[in-house]
């Protein structure tokens, strides 16, 4: 797993603006009015030496009756028990606050390591104010301009070298893990004791029966897997109860470790919003996935009927067009066989290596038959491309503009790719870097 940073402090202080700086991109909204950020924002930041999870946070106020600041508070904290390491951000220029030194106080009974920031420093006069919070009794501040990336590079040179190691996946290289993820209610834990023949997991038509991620290892036709289910991700604002929002958090998190995640959706229901963020949690994640649409023997069916839900899928989920669809019913296990058979084609897609003769092949045809698009008036070139990693399969195309690639060219090279290779089911990274040290 890799580890995770948690961003916390007063409301208007800057940790939105720190987030995204960190992150190398405007993730996280940011305005001035307090309490723009309400629930947890996640991001995975591979910028630095290595690479780690980063959780934006809603402003901290330790004593507040107001119940919206009471739900961001809680979030606060949700975030610093799961986090590995903690930047806890004050403001230079409204000084040390009774709110501040009540969240110092907190921070001193976490047995993890704590950064103290001290942000919008933007010159002299604020350098010098900020030796007031020295006051709070600790070693070591960290003077940073998140807007303008001053003192950044000094702040995340310490962060790294106390940051822990990524454990990676405990399980044999061989072990292909399942993640099985859904709204709340749709018959995940029904699909894995189906799966693996008995039952595992309790399962009950009352939504959020299922609290922890439950992994069990298994084999079928003597090749090894962990099915991994996990409880129903809710919308954020149907997250109430404390344990639900450490199953939300135990559920993305198992989908991370995941090598394919089966995104089970109701077909009673149809698509919904939250059906589109679980799946978004998926892509961008980079994992395998593959639709399997349960209750498929409840509805009364004609010839069209898998066609035009298939069509809602493609329509809904535009940026998943390589996944697979299956129609199953977990509870008369209709189709149920066939699930094992597509996550193993598609695990050979997502671990799947293409020789650099054959990817420049096909790379070097797709750039004669549609060039890129000029780019400030300079022709954009390429040089070549080569795999760097699977898991997904990462490619690195090398070129005189890498800033300049449009990313519905990026689109294009993709699609190229796997009209050519295949890789069905599985996401694709492209990184597109200069040939010199100029152009990077």
């Amino acid at each position: 797993m890799k580890p995770i940073i948690a961003i916390v402090g007063r409301p208007n202080v800057g940790k939105s603006t720190l987030f995204n700086r960190l992150v190398g991109r405007r993730k996280a909204m940011v305005d001035d009015m307090p309490g723009v950020t309400r629930d947890r924002n996640y991001a995975e930041v591979t910028r630095f030496d290595r690479p780690f999870i980063l959780v934006d946070t809603g402003g901290f106020e330790p004593e507040t009756n107001d119940r919206l600041l009471q739900q961001m508070r809680e979030q606060s904290r949700f975030a610093m028990d799961e986090a590995d390491l903690i930047l806890l951000v004050l403001d230079a220029r409204s000084g040390l606050t009774p709110a501040d030194e009540d969240v110092v106080e907190m921070l001193r009974r976490v047995d993890k390591p704590v950064f103290f920031v001290v942000n919008k420093v933007d010159g002299d006069r604020q350098e010098n104010a900020a030796g007031d919070f020295y006051s709070i009794g600790v070693d070591r501040l960290y003077t940073v301009s998140a807007e303008h990336n001053r003192g950044i590079g000094d702040l995340m040179d310490d962060v790294m070298e106390v940051l822990p190691v990524d454990a990676g996946k405990d399980e044999a290289s061989d072990v292909t893990r399942i993640a099985v993820v859904g709204r709340p209610n749709v018959g995940k834990s029904t699909l894995v004791n189906r799966l693996l023949g008995y039952e595992r997991v309790v399962a009950n038509p009352t939504a959020g029966t299922t609290r922890d991620a439950v992994d069990t290892r298994f084999l079928c036709n003597k090749k090894p897997y962990v099915l991994i289910d996990t409880a129903g991700i809710r919308r954020k604002g149907k997250t109430v109860e404390k344990v639900e929002k450490y199953s939300v958090m135990d559920a993305l998190r198992s989908i991370e470790r995941a090598d394919v995640v089966l995104i089970v959706l109701s077909a009673e229901d149809g698509v919904t919003e939250q059906d589109s963020k679980i799946a978004g949690y998926a892509y961008e994640a980079g994992r395998g996935c593959i639709f399997v649409v349960n209750k498929w023997d409840t509805l009364e069916k004609d010839n069209s009927s898998m066609g035009k839900f298939v069509e809602e899928i493609r329509r809904s989920f535009k940026y998943l067009p390589f996944a697979p669809i299956l129609f199953i019913s977990a509870k008369t296990g209709q189709r149920t066989g066939k699930i094992i058979a597509e996550v193993d084609l598609v695990m050979e897609q997502f671990s799947r290596r293409v020789t650099t003769s054959e990817l420049n092949r096909v790379f070097s045809k797709a750039v004669e038959e549609h060039h890129a698009p000029m780019d400030g008036g300079r022709r954009v070139k390429f040089y070549f491309a080569t795999q760097v990693g699977t898991k997904p399969p990462s490619f690195v195309i090398f070129t005189n503009r890498p800033e300049g690639i449009h990313f519905s060219y990026e689109r294009y090279l993709m699609n190229s790719f796997r009209e050519a290779f295949g890789f069905n089911g599985t996401p694709l990274h492209l990184m597109f870097r200069g040939r010199d040290r100029k152009e990077r």
